[in-house]
């Protein structure tokens, strides 16, 4: 027996889908919707739509804009010697956050995971390559999640550019700030001893 009708059912499918989302929240947003005025949903529907038809890669960096050309790179204001490469859109949000980096950014759109078939052809690693024999480019940062996979991508990219005589530095990793050390497993243990610094 059917609880919902063909069309609030095809609703809660969709916004299950997203990540993140579950069945319960998929049914709210759903009747959130369906409460909502025929204006607010054709609203919705609209902004969705421009969103997905306007928004495309940087053809410097690969990070998403609606423009040619994204207005970190546009900036005549960043530190064009210093990329930061980073998996996800997402990243270059939280760095931005800090108001401390100033250089570029290069978005690889993904990590190297054998296991669910993304290899190096399948990122965004070719053009990196490009914009670092450009010659202007002192220093990547390899900004990958310190997981297996960004781990393997990090030492991957490393190991094409180090002949390219280009300064390779990995983002420091350890305990969060406000951590406690009770909590936190070997792994960031170790690293935080690796990474320490005078003080």
């Amino acid at each position: 027996m059917a609880y919902y009708a063909a069309p609030l059912s095809k609703l809660i499918d969709q916004f299950e889908r997203l990540p993140g989302i579950g069945r319960k929240t998929a049914q709210r947003l759903a009747f959130f919707i369906l409460n909502g005025t025929d204006e607010q949903a054709e609203s919705f529907a609209s902004v969705l739509v421009e969103a997905k038809k306007s928004m495309h890669y940087c053809k410097i960096c690969q990070n998403l804009t609606d423009g040619e050309v994204c207005s970190i790179c546009e900036s005549a204001t960043r530190d064009k010697s210093v990329i930061c490469v980073v998996e996800d859109p997402r990243d270059v949000i939280a760095f931005e956050r800090t108001r401390d980096y100033s250089g570029l950014y290069h978005v690889l759109h993904g990590v190297i995971s054998p296991m669910d078939g993304i290899g190096p052809d399948q990122l965004k690693i070719k053009e990196l390559l490009a914009r670092v024999n450009s010659g202007k480019v002192e220093e990547i940062i390899m900004a990958t999640n310190p997981d297996v996979e960004g781990e393997a991508t990090a030492m991957y990219v490393s190991r094409l550019l180090k002949p390219l005589g280009i300064k390779v530095t990995r983002i420091a990793y350890g305990l969060p700030a406000g951590g406690e050390l009770e909590y936190a497993d070997e792994v960031t243990l170790l690293k935080a001893l690796e990474g320490r610094s005078e003080i």
